[in-house]
């Protein structure tokens, strides 16, 4: 069973980001990663042509909660703020990713803007000199049309895999650092997208891949040529949208949309192995599994509520809420810190842990 730690709510200071550009129904415009020593975590915000970084101190066991298993934040420090100069774009970012690099202190910051312009930068969280190195890839069609909402994932085994989505464009491109791989053709616009961690199919982690486009599911291998790479397609709610998939690291996939139901998918087998209906008061936009105990999901709203429940048993655990609208949603790679960023220039920030007691129990 989860736990909430503590729940804190930081403050963007107005002289770095008085007002976030609008962005896109997905909320990929956050990135979170916890230090080392745990005692502080960094936010990094993407609004307009710049990402921002904020340092978030989470010393201390504070916690507070109301009806329904509602948490109550309590007021946290920014400990430092400044501009990330590794992201030179010329339209509005749509997507921040972080992803753990090779040795200690290394982290991968990977931004796409709405023309579909890919950054992927180096940086050294230990060091004074954060940067390390970096690449760019500007679009295939050099940017020609308008621009959507663009999304970004590595690969969990290559670091050096990178896909790019295009909403508009139907496409998804797959990249070995600056080197164009291969294209993927979608029938409807990509709205979300994920690397699957753990396939029956395929001995090798990290060459399938998991798109929502309109209302359906479809899996593609980067390996097969037959189709397009189209391997599989699933149909969700007729009539509805999903705009979250994600894949958990022992293999089930968890989808969600317009009809404000988690639906969760089996690889071996293509059949849905729970739905937890209503679980959100609007349609889901956010959705990532725990890294505690992966048979809980947490589930973002397009409001301002980021529930956490029991996806086996249809159980609610905790919530919590921001003052409005969220612009951004994350959770930690590798540890439960789940992260949320609100139009008003708040960040929610939940630290949650196992049970001791259940652990016990």
């Amino acid at each position: 069973m989860l736990a909430p730690r503590s729940l804190r709510k930081a403050s963007v200071p107005p002289s770095l980001l008085s007002d976030p550009s609008p962005g896109s129904l997905q909320p990929t415009r956050l990135a979170i990663q916890v230090n080392a020593a745990g005692s502080s975590c960094s936010a990094y915000l993407a609004s307009g042509c710049r990402v921002y970084k904020i340092e978030i101190a989470m010393e201390g066991e504070m916690l507070s909660k109301g009806k329904e298993s509602l948490l109550i934040p309590i007021n946290a420090e920014v400990i430092t703020s400044s501009v990330v100069d590794r992201c030179p774009h010329r339209s509005e970012i749509q997507s921040v990713v972080l992803a753990e690099g090779e040795g200690d202190g290394c982290l991968i910051l990977g931004t796409v803007d709405s023309y579909g312009h890919l950054i992927v930068s180096r940086l050294d969280t230990v060091a004074d000199d954060i940067d390390r190195a970096s690449y760019s890839v500007p679009p295939r069609d050099c940017g020609v049309g308008e621009g959507s909402w663009a999304g970004l994932c590595f690969s969990p085994m290559h670091q050096s895999t990178v896909a790019v989505a295009r909403e508009l464009c139907k496409c998804i491109d797959i990249y070995d650092q600056d080197i164009h791989v291969r294209s993927l053709r979608t029938l409807w616009y990509p709205s979300s997208f994920s690397f699957g961690h753990c396939m029956p199919q395929v001995n090798e982690s990290g060459s399938m891949l998991a798109i929502a486009e309109g209302s359906q599911l479809s899996i593609w291998d980067l390996r097969v040529s037959n189709n397009g790479g189209c391997v599989h397609r699933i149909s969700g709610p007729i009539g509805g949208i999903i705009y979250s998939v994600c894949s958990s690291p022992s293999g089930p996939i968890a989808v969600g949309g317009t009809d404000r139901t988690v639906t969760i998918y089996d690889p071996r087998r293509w059949s849905a192995l729970s739905r937890w209906v209503g679980c959100s008061k609007y349609e889901i936009t956010g959705l990532s599994f725990s890294s505690v105990d992966e048979s809980f999901i947490y589930v973002q709203g397009v409001d301002y509520e980021i529930t956490c429940g029991l996806w086996k048993g249809n159980e609610r655990a905790f919530s919590f809420r921001g003052d409005s609208n969220w612009l951004g949603f994350s959770k930690c790679a590798n540890t439960d810190v789940v992260a949320g960023w609100c139009e008003s220039g708040s960040v929610f920030v939940a630290d949650v842990r196992q049970d001791c007691l259940s652990v016990i129990g």
